[in-house]
């Protein structure tokens, strides 16, 4: 790697949590990395992290003080505060030489049921979270092309994701675990999800991009094989009919394929879970 892109800067918003800490964790050994925190006291000593509370500062403040090339957007919180956020980040990627990724959410196609959705599909939400996504989407869709990507991901998992962790928790106190049968989706764990955005960097790629297995799995399907992976359980399954017939919420890659070493099964995001002990 160049030293110029050693000494590029990115900025994960949202760096404190489990998506934009593992990113960190991915990126800070290549690039000059920051990220930011809000309430989580474990990273005041680190340098690199800066306090920032989404509703009460501006994010302008951080901005002008690391300067990033690269803007990460993995924040979480105020709906309202987030949609001032990213407008006052579109007009600093805008003014500068910079560029915005924006994990977004399959959750932009959530009023579509009848099939899984790809990059140029048109959007549409019936949840108030799915409208919020559409909202900061088309924000960037109207900055220079070049100066963002849209990185949509469906249900991410991983040994520290709050998913599973809820449950292991459920598994050792013996409580219902929640599965949706009709629910068809594809998944990806944090690891995966840093390589690929990662790739997505160092190739200075732009555009939509849907980041997750290449295959499709029942919601259903997919905890049943985790809890086998997770031991030797006996899990109380409460099953959720959210209608009478199978329904898709998976955001497949079509128009931009990542090369086939960053591509996977959701079987591999299972085999990624490691045993309680």
């Amino acid at each position: 790697m160049s030293s110029r892109e050693k000494g590029k800067k990115i900025l994960i918003l949202g760096g404190s949590g489990f998506i934009g800490n593992a990113l960190y964790k991915e990126l800070r050994g290549y690039f000059d990395t920051y990220g930011t925190y809000c309430t989580n006291p474990t990273f005041r000593d680190n340098q690199q992290f800066y306090p920032y509370n989404m509703v009460e500062d501006d994010v302008f403040a951080i901005l002008d003080k690391i300067k990033p090339d690269v803007i990460i957007s993995s924040v979480r919180g105020d709906f309202a505060a987030q949609l001032i956020a990213h407008q006052h980040l579109v007009e600093y990627v805008s003014e500068n030489d910079a560029k915005i990724l924006f994990i977004s959410s399959a959750n932009v196609f959530d009023a579509y049921s009848k099939f899984p959705s790809y990059e140029y599909d048109k959007t549409l939400s019936g949840s108030i979270y799915g409208k919020l996504k559409i909202r900061i989407e088309n924000m960037l869709m109207r900055i220079p092309q070049e100066k963002m990507a849209i990185l949509r991901v469906s249900m991410v998992f991983g040994n520290a994701s709050p998913r599973l962790k809820e449950i292991r928790t459920a598994l050792q106190e013996n409580e219902p675990i929640e599965v949706f049968p009709n629910l068809i989706t594809n998944v990806i764990d944090d690891d995966k999800l840093s390589q690929q955005i990662h790739y997505i960097i160092n190739q200075n790629l732009y555009g939509i991009y849907h980041l997750g297995s290449k295959d499709l799995v029942h919601h259903e399907d997919f905890i049943k094989e985790t809890i086998q992976n997770l031991g030797n359980f006996h899990p109380i399954l409460k099953k959720v009919y959210t209608s009478n017939d199978d329904r898709y919420l998976a955001a497949l890659p079509k128009n931009h394929l990542l090369p086939k070493n960053l591509q996977f099964g959701y079987q591999e995001v299972i085999d990624h879970h490691l045993p309680i002990e």
